[in-house]
């Protein structure tokens, strides 16, 4: 049953989450590795999912799928945790998380673009104004407004957050074929994707340390930006009588982060970083728009 009110209080309880992860992030990140970090977050993540399924009756099924299912599952997995976290924790940790936190959201920009040869969608005028808008300030914040040196002050910082953004909208365009309840497909490549992240860690960095303040982060990180949001703005499309209002909640979460980021981790917001988020967002949202523009004559 649709119920707009409903999936307006779960799309904002997603996106107050989404909100505070990349403080959490950033604090794990002084204790553990990324390796590390996501070991830890990748196996609270498969509980959490776990739990969500029996609560629905369906962890069962998710063990009585066909052969083919499970090898998606490793080929996902080895996406979406082991990649993406892995170059997304990366760039968080070589750069503040005021600079790698509003790259990561031109995510949704890239998927726009690499649709067009994947999945045979039409790049409009209004995607290449977005990009041109988007990656200004991508360029903004990477070179802290100081554009005449056009200096980044971590170039293979900001190489890892703009692909892991790629990886992202990879993952998401794979994710379009894959016909299984977005929960059980979820819990299905973090249990396929673990062993990986598990073999990797213990041979480069060793397992994580149980007593630190790492394990709590990655344990947030886990339950909260990998599980329970992802829950959450599942349900919120489901209930929506509206998608669009919903999906304009996540352009609250870049400015409420930098909040987070400035009175928890204690960095001191640049003013490059402001300008640089409100030209992302500008150019998330005329993106958005042209894509609902091109919507609606089929609709009326």
């Amino acid at each position: 049953m649709k119920d707009q009110r409903q999936a307006m209080v779960s799309g904002l309880g997603a996106v107050l989450l989404w909100s505070t992860v990349a403080t959490a992030f950033k604090l794990t990140l002084g204790f553990y590795t990324p390796l590390q970090m996501l070991l830890v977050a990748c196996m609270a993540s498969i509980v959490v999912l776990a739990v969500l399924l029996a609560a629905r009756g369906k962890l069962a099924d998710a063990f009585r799928l066909p052969p083919a299912r499970y090898l998606q599952s490793v080929g996902l997995g080895l996406i979406n945790p082991c990649l993406y976290y892995l170059l997304l924790f990366g760039a968080f940790d070589r750069l503040p998380a005021q600079e790698a936190q509003p790259i990561n959201y031109t995510w949704a920009l890239v998927l726009a673009y690499l649709s067009v040869p994947f999945l045979g969608h039409r790049l409009k005028v209004t995607d290449i104004l977005a990009g041109l808008v988007c990656y200004g300030g991508v360029v903004v914040i990477a070179t802290r407004g100081n554009f005449s040196a056009l200096s980044f002050s971590d170039p293979l910082g900001v190489s890892l957050a703009i692909a892991s953004t790629l990886v992202w909208a990879g993952y998401w365009i794979l994710a379009t074929r894959d016909r299984r309840d977005p929960v059980t497909g979820l819990f299905l490549n973090f249990l396929f994707g673990l062993p990986f992240i598990a073999a990797l860690t213990w041979w480069q960095d060793g397992l994580p340390p149980i007593v630190s303040g790492g394990f709590a982060g990655s344990l947030y990180v886990g339950v909260f930006e990998m599980g329970i949001a992802f829950a959450l703005w599942s349900r919120a499309m489901k209930l929506a009588t509206n998608t669009a209002r919903v999906s304009n909640l996540i352009f609250i979460s870049p400015f409420l982060s930098l909040v987070f980021i400035y009175f928890i981790v204690g960095e001191v917001i640049l003013v490059s970083t402001w300008a640089g988020l409100v030209l992302i967002v500008a150019g998330l949202w005329l993106q958005q728009l042209g894509a609902r523009k091109a919507v609606e004559p089929a609709h009326g």
